[in-house]
């Protein structure tokens, strides 16, 4: 039953941070009872020192957090290094202790987790997206020799989340946002449903407040007739899996709103028409009473074709197992059915935390545990990614839910994410039959290779010497283990293009300008190459090559005297002989960090508005193409990341931007009236707008063409959109 309770926003009248500590120790005891807590003791008295005085923004002592976050850790049954790790977690990042204090006092393994769930200082990077992404890389460094890392961090962010509600707005929408994208992922990786399921709730409560509270009060006005009828199928389950001999236990529950908004949001149905909106749960005592179990619920309901899945004989990845079945019961509701052992149960539940054996001195994982083994290859992948925003993409891609399991000719498994391709399927195999594939034979026909592979399918890839990846495969690929293979063959291949172009448009523009490069000395082009950030010339000519700098920014550097400055009215960006955009068609509204005579233009792709987190890819002839960062063109482009180039929206820029939207709704009178009204409200213009009937019953699609001012507007105007009853679901349309 997903909870209906508001986040906790004030402090209660709790008990005092000593009586905590105490609560803390007897929860301790309760399960080991026979060890010596002076550790425990001692890491707290220490924390306590340290955080004396402080205060969390909700005016409580600082102290109550971590104490609260090592009572979950203790509730999870972690060992005393990962309950000192708890209450020490957060003294190196916000006190003045050291990594070296922590070691000498508390031993290399408690240095080792504080350091790795501990943030990077913000007098380190730049900007919050390098902080956030070299945090993320340490912390995911830290995992692959001590999974009580992550253990830790996890019960540190359920913790932030439950008192999220003191923050300001923004940093509740960030940190609700880090979670869904990263933190939850990676909990659904190791297999902590528990602890998925209620980050993923307690986020949605702020990253879609009106759907959540909207979502809340519709499970509220069914509770009851829910209620009633999972204790009727409770009660026939029971009776009849007693009268076959099949020792269990039944559990029942309603699906998390969480997830119950993703599948109202991606299948654009009502709240009735989700088959598994109530579940009951059968935990028996044997694989072979699982499947017996399965028989007796299709013996007694209907099942419903295409919703059995077997993961008792093909885990996930995570190591989860049970059977799931959707049958249609009592009334003609559906419902789900989940059977596993108690093993499997604890398993799903707990995930890799079930696994641990400190008391026989294991810091982490099996060397060939499936749950980590992506975590091992992304770390290794990882060295070649210095792009943050590269990094936290590709994390994002990695952690993406993997659903589809095909097979090689000789029968053995690979499994894949959803949409995957016979590309995907083949640097799965191995890199070298990725690079070198040529096609494809799904169930012995051949494909295309933009394919999308389904379960159960039988996959033969075709090789030939010599072939390369092709740029196209950059748009279908969904492993991140095949976007980094292809991108590093064909950035190698550019690159060598590139210095070979750029060195070429030095030659043809010094020609021009009348200077001798032959007269110029070595250490003169690398101190030029310095000051534009680069360590060796073959650097600078690659970025000429791409079209970063122009031939006679360099040249004037070089031989000041000879080459005059570029005239402001007709800035380069090329060779002479590439086409220049007018400046009457420069976007205005955006400007290049630090460049003025760069050419800018909006992407059609994305068309992003004021206010968006927008990139700058560098496009040859043209000027600076400028993407919004959650562009789905973004990766396929910034596999040259000499291309790159940081952009922002100027100041002075006004006026109003075009944006698409697809709303959904049921199709009933009024609905456009009472859309209109809420854009005049907002004191929006419509540009265009066009209605019609979907594919679905009572389902309409409207299609909109906005004028907004900046990304705050547009926000005001889909949440106003959100609150018009019978909307079920609005997405910005890129052309």
């Amino acid at each position: 039953m997903p909870s209906s309770a508001p986040p906790d926003t004030t402090p209660a009248a709790a008990p005092s941070v000593e009586d905590l500590f105490r609560e803390l120790e007897a929860s301790v005891r309760k399960f080991r009872p026979n060890e010596d807590l002076t550790p425990l003791e001692k890491a707290y008295r220490f924390a306590a020192a340290r955080h004396e005085g402080q205060k969390r923004a909700s005016g409580e002592p600082y102290m109550i957090h971590p104490l609260l976050v090592t009572r979950q850790l203790a509730d999870m049954h972690m060992d005393m290094t990962c309950l000192e790790t708890g209450l020490l977690h957060d003294v190196v990042e916000d006190t003045t202790a050291t990594i070296e204090e922590i070691r000498k006092n508390f031993g290399e393994d408690v240095a080792h987790c504080v350091g790795g769930v501990t943030k990077l200082s913000k007098l380190d990077l730049a900007s919050r997206e390098e902080r956030q992404a070299e945090s993320v890389r340490k912390m995911l460094l830290a995992m692959v020799t001590d999974i009580r890392v992550i253990i830790v961090k996890m019960a540190d962010r359920l913790h932030n989340l439950r008192t999220l509600g003191s923050l300001p707005r923004e940093k509740q929408e960030r940190i609700a946002q880090e979670t869904i994208e990263i933190y939850a992922p990676i909990a659904h990786r190791l297999g902590m449903g528990k602890v998925r399921g209620e980050l993923e709730d307690l986020s949605f409560q702020y990253l879609e407040p009106e759907a959540s509270r909207e979502l809340l009060k519709e499970f509220e006005a069914q509770h009851q007739t829910n209620e009633a009828l999972l204790k009727e199928i409770k009660h026939t389950v029971e009776v009849h899996l007693a009268r076959e001999g099949i020792p269990a236990r039944v559990e029942t529950r309603v699906k998390r709103a969480y997830s119950v908004y993703q599948k109202l949001k991606r299948q654009k149905i009502t709240l009735d028409q989700v088959y598994d909106l109530l579940a009951v749960r059968i935990i028996t005592d044997s694989v072979k009473n699982c499947y017996a179990a399965l028989g007796v619920i299709h013996n007694e309901w209907h099942p419903i074709p295409g919703r059995i899945k077997d993961f008792i004989a093909i885990p996930r990845p995570n190591l989860y197992q049970s059977l799931h079945t959707s049958v249609m019961g009592p009334g003609g509701r559906h419902f789900e059915v989940q059977i596993r052992t108690e093993e499997m149960h604890r398993i799903a539940e707990e995930g890799i935390a079930a696994h641990w054996k400190y008391k026989e001195g294991r810091k982490g994982p099996a060397v060939d545990d499936q749950r980590i083994a992506w975590l091992r290859q992304l770390v290794e992948w990882q060295r070649d990614m210095r792009d943050p925003g590269e990094f936290m993409s590709t994390l994002k891609v990695d952690l993406y839910p993997e659903e589809v399991y095909a097979f090689t000719p000789m029968g053995k498994v690979i499994v894949l994410p959803r949409d995957a391709t016979p590309i995907d399927f083949a640097y799965a195999i191995h890199s070298d039959v990725g690079t070198h594939c040529t096609g494809a034979k799904v169930n012995g026909r051949i494909v295309p290779l933009k394919s999308t592979l389904r379960n159960g399918d039988v996959v033969e890839i075709l090789t030939q010497a010599g072939h390369l990846p092709s740029k196209d495969w950059l748009a279908v690929v969904k492993t991140s283990k095949a976007r980094n293979k292809i991108k590093h063959v064909i950035n190698t291949t550019e690159r060598a293009k590139a210095i070979e172009i750029g060195q070429k448009y030095l030659q043809v523009e010094a020609r021009r300008l009348g200077v001798r490069l032959s007269e110029i000395t070595k250490a003169q082009l690398e101190s030029v190459a310095s000051e534009y950030g680069y360590g060796k010339m073959e650097d600078l000519h690659a970025a000429l090559g791409y079209g970063k700098f122009s031939p006679r920014q360099i040249l004037q550097k070089l031989a000041p005297d000879q080459v005059l400055p570029p005239e402001p009215a007709a800035p380069e960006t090329a060779a002479p002989t590439q086409p220049v955009v007018p400046a009457d068609k420069q976007d205005l509204v955006i400007k290049v960090k630090g460049i003025d005579d760069l050419l800018v233009y909006r992407a059609k792709c994305c068309n992003p508005i004021k206010g968006e987190p927008i990139v700058g890819y560098v496009t040859r002839g043209k000027g600076v193409a400028v993407h919004s960062l959650s562009c789905n063109n973004v990766q396929n482009l910034m596999y040259e990341a000499e291309r790159k180039i940081d952009v922002e929206w100027a100041r002075s820029s006004a006026g109003a931007f075009p944006v698409k939207l697809m709303i959904h709704t049921e199709d009933k009178p009024g609905m456009l009236n009472q859309l209109t009204t809420a854009l005049v409200n907002e004191q929006t213009n419509i540009r265009s707008l066009e209605a019609r009937t979907d594919g679905a019953p009572d389902a309409a699609v409207i299609d909109m063409t906005l004028e907004v001012r900046d990304k705050k507007q547009l926000e005001r105007v889909v949440s106003a959109i959100r609150r018009i009853s019978g909307v079920r679901d609005i997405e910005r349309v890129n052309q």
